[in-house]
């Protein structure tokens, strides 16, 4: 008999009926795999502990016929290393040659890291139709066109410091080279270097700008560059005066963009804003117009900020709406009423849910998600609104709780934090979703709901190597009139390839399912008869089983219009 075997049945006969076991016995006596509503990987490992060596075999077999290197229906597209990247990675072998050579032969495994760590792709980026891979040393734009799909543009130079952020903007107006101008910029420490790229390919470097001090974000608001960093320096360079400015203001901790608006969140419990468009400069000094917005009735740090802008309209102006959290767990809603522009925004709401401090917040359409830092809680409310606008009445209701769980790598490099964001992605009038990377080292992704927390799909690396970053942009692959921008996630791997993923398809199929689950919900029963005759609908059996424990539930039932609740316990014949 079979070792395995013996140790199924000295646990007892109630293993037989558990659905993960099933098809193990019946393998065992019959040498047939039925793998109809069977979690493949789950049934191997049951069979590797009970060590039952033909089954693991099977099973292994059947989970390679599954995997294609051409991906699930999800998959979009796949972008190789770039071609330059060899040449890049032979001229850092001879130049690391040449320092080996001189440090004599017992030095060579201790110099620097290993020629594979710069082929890792650390960030990806996407502006409208155009994305950026950002490696060790360089970075490649590509862009993608209806007719001919995605084609590499641009190639930076090789540079000799490691990229730790990078920005593109793939709508310039005004630039400096004429308004088809695309614009690309990296950081590192506290080095900034920007390049204009133009729709043939070649790309002119602007500058090398510094801030000073470490960049801990880099964006574009219009035709502005900007780089903020903790300690408290915003840098901005504008595509028309060609002008680098670096102001001080109090050490930001949160930061957010409306508009040609830029909100800082800062440590002292204000938050600050710079109109970019007007790029205000004081008459006096020839500062940036830094202006004070708000400030936390608590006088905690600003640690999360969220902007929502209403539709604009000609009778109630804009209405905005600002979320934002702080280092005590607080998460707060303020407005500002288009009448009251000059009284500043008033405190609307006050949510005391969490108990570390919010790291993110975002305020839609529907909804207000914030996140806090104790391993990624999250806390979700429905938002009401009446005309565009929040509305008190009900008011925001909570909705959901859960955890988006994300280990960091303990040595991880300068770029990982903004190369494995987890979001949440997504327009503010759409569905929003989180990505989720359970561990450092990984080939497989979830997408859930920001939300409910509801998990959409699961992303597999088609060629089973490490997904090293991810984004999640909407491209407008199609000018035809009518066409709406589709969504995609965008993971990079270790081996420097980009490989794309259809949201879109994941979220109709994800609502697709659950309206078939919310159909099923409900079982109407065929209306009793008397005496062969039917009775119409004054008597009708309505059950909707929600199974608790062992099988048990409740239902109602529909008599001559009277509901009478009753208990019922599903069959649990057939293990």
């Amino acid at each position: 008999m079979c070792p395995g075997y013996k140790k199924m049945l000295t646990s007892g006969q109630t293993l037989g009926h558990s659905l993960s076991f099933a098809p193990i016995l019946n393998f065992l006596r019959t040498k047939e795999l039925d793998l109809r509503g069977v979690n493949i990987n789950v049934l191997r490992h049951e069979a590797e502990f009970y060590g039952i060596t033909p089954l693991v075999r099977r099973l292994l077999l059947c989970e390679e016929l599954e995997r294609s290197s051409c991906g699930s229906v999800l998959f979009h597209g796949y972008l190789p290393p770039p071609g330059t990247f060899t040449c890049f990675i032979l001229c850092w072998k001879q130049i690391r040659k040449g320092s080996i050579g001189s440090a004599g032969p017992s030095q060579e495994t201790k110099a620097g890291p290993s020629a594979p760590e710069g082929a890792v792709l650390l960030i990806v980026a996407g502006h409208h139709n155009w994305i950026v891979a950002a490696y060790a040393h360089f970075v490649v734009c590509y862009r993608i066109k209806e007719s001919s799909g995605w084609q590499q543009v641009f190639t930076s130079p090789y540079l000799d410091w490691a990229i730790e952020r990078v920005a593109l903007n793939a709508k310039v107006v005004g630039g400096p080279l004429g308004d088809k101008d695309k614009m690309v910029a990296v950081a590192s420490e506290s080095s900034i270097i920007l390049w204009s790229i133009q729709d043939g390919g070649s790309g002119n470097e602007i500058g090398v700008f510094s801030l000073g001090v470490p960049v801990d974000a880099l964006f574009f608001i219009g035709n502005q560059l900007v780089a903020t960093s903790h300690t408290g320096k915003v840098g901005v360079w504008n595509a028309v005066t060609q002008h680098w400015q670096v102001q001080e203001v109090v050490p930001i901790t949160s930061y957010d963009t409306a508009g040609s608006f830029l909100l800082l969140g800062c440590n002292n419990g204000s938050i600050y804003y710079i109109d970019m468009q007007k790029f205000p400069l004081r008459m006096k000094d020839n500062d940036l117009l830094v202006t004070e917005l708000y400030h936390d009735p608590s006088n905690d740090a600003i640690t999360a900020l969220s902007v929502y802008l209403t539709p604009k309209t000609s009778v109630s102006g804009n209405w905005i709406e600002i979320a934002y959290g702080t280092s005590s767990g607080a998460v707060r809603v303020i407005v500002q009423h288009p009448e009251t522009v000059g009284s500043g925004p008033q405190l609307f709401q006050t949510f005391t849910v969490h108990r570390s401090p919010v790291t993110k917040i975002m305020l839609s359409e529907k909804y207000l998600v914030s996140v806090c830092a104790d391993n990624n809680h999250v806390r979700t409310w429905t938002v009401t609104r009446f005309r565009g606008m929040i509305s008190t009445q009900p008011g925001s209701t909570p909705l959901a709780s859960f955890k988006i769980l994300s280990l960091e790598e303990t040595e991880s490099h300068g770029s990982y934090a903004s190369g494995n964001d987890i979001g949440p992605f997504g327009e503010r009038d759409d569905q929003q979703v989180f990505i989720q990377k359970v561990v450092p080292v990984t080939s497989k992704l979830f997408v859930r709901l920001s939300s409910t927390g509801k998990r959409i799909c699961e992303i597999q690396a088609v060629d089973c190597t490490t997904i090293s970053s991810f984004t999640v942009r909407e491209c407008e692959g199609s000018s035809r009139m009518g066409s709406r921008p589709r969504r995609y996630l965008f993971t990079g791997h270790g081996n420097g390839s980009i490989q794309m993923w259809d949201l879109t398809t994941a979220m109709d199929m994800a609502n697709k399912g659950e309206e078939r689950e919310q159909q099923q919900d409900y079982i109407c029963i065929t209306p009793f008869t008397s005496g062969g005759r039917p009775k119409g609908l004054d008597s009708v059996q309505h059950f909707r089983p929600e199974l608790s424990g062992a099988g048990e539930g409740r239902g109602s039932r529909v008599t001559n219009g009277m509901v009478e609740e009753e208990s019922f316990e599903a069959g649990r014949e057939g293990g």
